[in-house]
This record gives C-alpha cells, structure tokens and sequence, in this order.
C-alpha cells in the first residue's frame, strides 16, 4: 500500500515553473523586445551567412563550407531556447511540460555538442591550409568535409541519448521550480527525488570531450600564429590574421562559457552570475556570430552584398 502510495506520489509533477522571469507588472516587456530583436537578427544573419556561402562559387570550399553549417546550426540551437524565453517573458503561467523540458535538453546540448565539433574542425582546417598549405588541396576535400560534418552531427546527437533517456525515467515528485532560464541538467536533475549521483560519470564524459576539443582549437591556433609570425609579406600576415581572427573570437566566446559553466562541477556560484554564463553561449555568441563572420570577412561582405545587389534589389539598396 505504500509502495504504490509513493508510486503515485512520484508521478504528480508533469510540468515545471520557471521561477526567474519577471511579470508583466515587473517590466518583463523591458526583456521581452531586446531579446526578440536578438533572436530575429540570429536569425536572419545566419540565414543570410548560409545562404551567401551556398549562392556564391567563390565560398565553395572547406572553410565556408563549415561556417555556413555552424551558422545553421546556430538558428536551430538559438530556436530549442529563445521562443520559449520570449513566451515566459509575456505569459502568467511560465511553465514547460515534462516532455518539453527533456526534449529541450536534449536538442539544445545534442546542437552545442555539434557546434564545438565544428568549431575544431574549423580550427583543424585552418592549421592544415596555413601550415601545410601544399597538401591542403590533397588532405582536405569536399568529401571528408561532408563526411566529418555529417559524423559531428551524428555523434552530437548520439554522445547525449543515454543520459537524457536516464532523466526521463527518473521520479520527479516536487518541488517543480527550475532556478534557470531554460531546461538544464544541474537544475532539474536537482528536482528528482532520488539520487543522482550518477550523472558525475556523465559530467566525466562531458568533461573528456569539452577539454579535448579547447585542446584541439587551442594547439591547432597557436601552430597557426608561430607560422603567420614567420610570414615575411606584411599583407599576407594581415590577410591570415584577418582569416583566424573570427574564428578565435567565436572559439573564446562559445568555449569560454561552455567551460565556466559546465566544468565547475561542485563549485557554486551567485544565481545571477550563473544565468549570466547561460545568457552568454545560449544569447550572446550565436548574436555576435553573424556580426563577426561578415564585417572581418572580405569574401564574405561581397557575397553578402551581391546578395541584396542583385539586378532587382539594386536600386532598392543603391548598389
């Protein structure tokens, strides 16, 4: 009797409540367009950055070809978190069902875990074409593009399977008050009622992966700088600097938070801080990815431009 008592007591919570949005009387519309005109220009940008990069001949090869793949990602990584942010900033009930909440997880760690893959394929493409630029042509394809970028999005989505189905299973009794601004391990597996100690090996296995990619990105890219230091044509140094520098920038922005955020393990910080670093790779470095791509990008400012100078849009955008 009191097997099935607790049973029944281990199935109450259905949905939860995310308890750190203002109310519309608190000023929640003072959130709510700031974080709308974010979203549509990640977006957009993205979309445009794609799009350039398919449209546009000159962009066919390696190192497009990633970026215009992490841009897409970017939109659907930035989709998983933000609508439900702009509905929680505008809606009494602030609530996520069970359901919702796991998938939420899911699609937005399985993308981030792609995401960091393709950011050191990108970072392992640029050591190849600076410091080997003979074999570049050889070593880097077309077809091991495709191949490692279909295997990155295969393996992201497969690397977090087994721990979010294990969170699925867990008895979530109540309390149902997510202290975060989206769905994340740390605070609903803090909600089961039961022990989940476990998780560590996962946060182990995390842990590998996340510090093998920095590794990876952090030795490829300072191989890169020895070599353009050795560079003699001033240009050529400026144009290779030039090249790396976007792709270094949105290394420290995506991994630097990723990393304070998810390898701190038991260390505590204010709540404030903590959804901060949240607001940082969930917000803010997919924001700045199309700024940084197409303003230190001089390929990629013509082909945006002849996007919107077509013979139609000319005289509209006075091209």
């Amino acid at each position: 009797m009191t097997e099935n008592k607790n049973q029944q007591n281990q199935t109450m919570v259905t949905e939860f409540h995310f308890s750190d949005f203002p109310h519309l009387e608190n000023g929640s519309l003072f959130f709510f367009f700031p974080l709308l005109f974010i979203y549509m220009f990640i977006v957009v940008g993205n979309l445009i950055i794609f799009f350039a990069v398919r449209l546009d001949t000159r962009l066919h090869n390696p190192m497009y070809n990633f970026i215009s793949i992490f841009s897409f990602l970017e939109i659907w990584y930035t989709t998983v978190t933000i609508p439900k942010m702009l509905s929680n900033l505008v809606s009494e009930q602030k609530t996520i069902s069970f359901t919702g909440c796991i998938l939420q997880m899911y699609f937005f760690h399985s993308l981030g875990v792609t995401e960091g893959l393709i950011l050191t394929l990108m970072a392992i493409d640029r050591y190849v074409a600076i410091c080997n630029p003979l074999r570049y042509a050889v070593v880097v394809t077309s077809r091991l593009c495709i191949q490692l970028s279909s295997a990155s999005c295969v393996f992201g989505f497969l690397m977090l399977l087994p721990e979010i189905v294990w969170i699925s299973t867990l008895p979530f009794c109540g309390p149902n008050q997510i202290h975060q601004l989206f769905c994340d391990f740390k605070p609903v597996l803090h909600l089961a009622c039961t022990d989940t100690s476990l998780i560590l090996v996962e946060d182990m296995i995390h842990a590998i992966s996340i510090l093998t990619s920095i590794s990876i990105i952090t030795l490829s890219y300072l191989k890169i700088i020895a070599v353009i230091l050795r560079i003699p044509s001033g240009e050529s140094r400026q144009k290779a600097f030039s090249t790396c520098a976007a792709h270094i920038t949105i290394f420290l922005m995506f991994f630097g938070s990723v990393a304070f955020m998810y390898l701190r393990f038991s260390i505590t910080v204010p709540p404030l801080l903590d959804k901060a670093i949240a607001l940082m790779f969930a917000v803010l470095a997919p924001f700045f990815n199309p700024i940084i791509y197409s303003l230190r990008n001089k390929d990629m400012k013509e082909a945006i431009k002849k996007i919107f100078c077509s013979p139609k849009t000319s005289s509209s955008f006075g091209c």
